[in-house]
């Protein structure tokens, strides 16, 4: 496995095994990397003749009043669990290089960014794409891999992809949970131990809203308010929002469409702030 901390070489890096015929698989990651990170990892094996990992924590998807500076790092950590995985190559940028004096292009999926996540967090995904793009462009994928836990993000980066001609396949891979159901996130790390135990308040409302939509609710609102119940039994869960939404426009409905919702809700315990979702 060979580290790579240039733009400018990692993207010579890419052209080469293109001109050689070779797939390229890639998985851009913020590190700290857990279970969930590594199954896509593991998928892009499968997939494809060589596998690029990106680890690089992008302040443009912080809001100045966010975890940035905490934000969980180990690099050293991170490789080995690479290394063990058999990946070809991590890039591991600095911000300088991926920002340099005078950047002044972003990239904005519109509509798609105004809900959920981008309701609570405007600045977010413009953040996001513009790293995104910027990574596509560096590391010249033929498939990249995003977890499902980032519903928001996924249908987002799906988007960019169509609507730019981007010739790259995205595979939305199933959320890694727990044993509890929890799902997989760095930002995990900030629970202290009675916070981790009421964080599986988000799972158990998404549970519940299973229960009623399999046992044919079609009301939103209902279960809305059935998951709002189950929360408030955790006395340390605050609520930020619980929404169902059409999967393929992310606007909120009013009742299940089958094959096309999007449960999700992102909940503070204590300080931290969760995300999680279901697709129906």
């Amino acid at each position: 496995m060979r580290v790579v901390h240039s733009a400018l070489e990692m993207q010579a890096i890419a052209n080469k095994y293109r001109e050689w015929g070779k797939r390229i698989g890639f998985v851009p990651t913020m590190g700290y990397l857990h279970e969930g990170h590594l199954s896509l990892v593991r998928r892009a094996k499968e997939d494809n003749d060589v596998v690029f990992v990106s680890i690089f924590v992008n302040p443009l998807q912080f809001a100045p009043n966010e975890d940035l500076d905490r934000y969980p790092r180990d690099i050293e950590r991170d490789e080995a669990l690479l290394e063990g995985e058999g990946v070809d190559f991590v890039f591991y940028p600095s911000v300088e290089d991926m920002y340099p004096d005078g950047f002044q292009t972003y990239v904005e999926v519109d509509k798609l960014t105004r809900v959920l996540e981008g309701k609570s967090r405007p600045t977010h995904f413009r953040g996001v794409t513009t790293v995104v793009a910027k990574l596509f462009n560096i590391t010249k994928p033929h498939r990249a891999y995003f977890g499902k836990k980032d519903a928001q993000q996924l249908i987002v980066i799906k988007r960019m992809v169509k609507d730019l001609n981007m010739d790259i396949e995205i595979v939305g891979m199933p959320i890694v949970r727990e044993s509890d159901g929890l799902a997989l996130s760095s930002r995990n790390k900030y629970l202290n131990e009675e916070e981790r135990r009421q964080a599986v308040c988000l799972y158990r409302a998404l549970l519940r809203a299973k229960e009623l939509i399999e046992n044919g609710e079609k009301d939103a609102q209902a279960i809305k308010n059935e998951m709002e119940r189950v929360i408030k039994e955790y006395p340390l869960a605050r609520i930020d929002y619980i929404s169902v939404n059409s999967l393929s426009s992310l606007e909120p409905i009013n009742e299940v469409k089958d094959g096309d919702t999007l449960v999700s809700l992102a909940v503070f315990l204590g300080s931290t702030r969760l995300i999680d979702n279901m697709w129906f």
